[in-house]
């Protein structure tokens, strides 16, 4: 089983995909995301593991579009705690460090830890572990990355803090891809849906209503422009559902209304 990640041993993505497929799994890390959808669209990869959002952060929209453009199937969600930790070489402070590190969205979530350090500039970069590799291979110093506990562990690193993230009760929800749909021997209660209504007065009304009457709760909603029809939106949905049968039923209603509906996956919620 070939698993494919954005990011390399020590990220949160390298994490997830142990905890999902086993400490046997290969893991195969990619540099961006559209690299990890390309090679499951072309099966060179069985399994994905994507982030599709966050508790503090929110969504991360070209995730969807990316499942959307290469035609791939959720079939799993995966709710991990988010710890950061602040590391660096060993035998520095906090006080000789120049430079922070790591992914935007990570230093987005630990904003509020470095009011306290005007000296220190915060940098955007590829990836959390990356840069902690990097610390160690180079041996740098005045540079501290903002990573997991394991890729401290893996680079050998010293902690200059642990759970620096703003909010303590941070989570993110990875998504588990695959090429095709699966066969399923259990009844779903979580959709991810791409849905084009009409361009016209009362359609996202009408739309949220149906869904309700079907006893669909919506965890997400994010609108996003139709690129080859100006002024034309799509909606990028996650609900949930008692019912599998009413789900059913909602989606035909909403086919019926004019609205395409594009089936991202259907599986059991992690939440």
């Amino acid at each position: 089983m070939l698993v494919a990640i954005q990011g390399i041993p020590g990220s949160f993505h390298h994490q997830v995909a142990l905890n999902c497929f086993g400490k046997n799994a290969e893991i195969k890390g990619f540099r961006t995301f559209e690299e990890v959808a390309k090679s499951l669209s072309r099966g060179e990869a069985e399994f994905g593991v994507m982030a599709i959002e966050n508790s503090i952060a929110g969504a991360i929209l070209p995730n969807y579009e990316l499942i959307d453009r290469y035609g791939l199937y959720i079939f799993d969600e995966y709710y991990l705690p988010i710890s950061h930790n602040l590391m660096c070489q060993e035998g520095q402070t906090i006080h000789q460090i120049q430079e922070v590190r790591s992914h935007p969205m990570a230093l987005l979530q630990c904003k509020q830890f470095f009011e306290q350090y005007p000296h220190i500039s915060l940098i955007d970069d590829v990836d959390t572990a990356t840069v902690a590799k990097r610390i160690a291979e180079e041996k740098l110093k005045g540079v501290a990355a903002i990573a997991s506990k394991t890729a401290k562990e893996i680079y050998g690193l010293q902690f200059l803090a642990e759970d620096i993230q703003t909010v303590q009760h941070n989570f993110t929800r990875f998504i588990l891809l695959q090429k095709d749909q699966p066969t399923q021997d259990f009844v779903p209660n979580k959709a991810s849906l791409k849905v084009t209504i009409q361009h016209q007065k009362g359609s996202l009304a009408n739309l949220l209503i149906l869904m309700s009457e079907h006893d669909m709760d919506l965890s997400k909603i994010q609108s996003i422009p139709v690129i080859d029809n100006p002024w034309h939106y799509a909606f990028f949905i996650d609900a949930q559902f008692h019912s599998y049968l009413l789900y059913q039923q909602a989606i035909e209603k909403i086919k019926a209304q004019g609205s395409d509906v594009k089936i991202f996956g259907e599986y059991c919620s992690r939440k």
